[in-house]
């Protein structure tokens, strides 16, 4: 389970720098950080149960701060 997170950093950074690579500054900056969370977990070597409540966690925060931001800051076309 711990190679998944792996898994998961190598793309976020793939991501990361396309988004540099666009322009993107600010979303880079994000996926870099999730990058380095990733790999960090990826080389904790924590329970497999561990590894599942951390990405519901993850999961959690992620879907709950993309669904605040696209209500609240972008608002509702009206």
């Amino acid at each position: 389970m711990d190679r998944m997170f792996r898994v998961l950093g190598f793309f976020t950074l793939a991501i990361g720098l396309m988004a540099f690579a666009g322009d993107l500054t600010e979303m880079a900056l994000l996926f870099f950080l999730q990058t380095a969370f990733f790999v960090i977990l990826g080389y904790m070597k924590f329970t497999e149960r561990i590894y599942i409540l951390l990405f519901w966690a993850y999961m959690f925060v992620t879907f709950t701060g993309f669904s605040y931001w696209t209500i609240f800051q972008m608002g509702l076309p009206l």
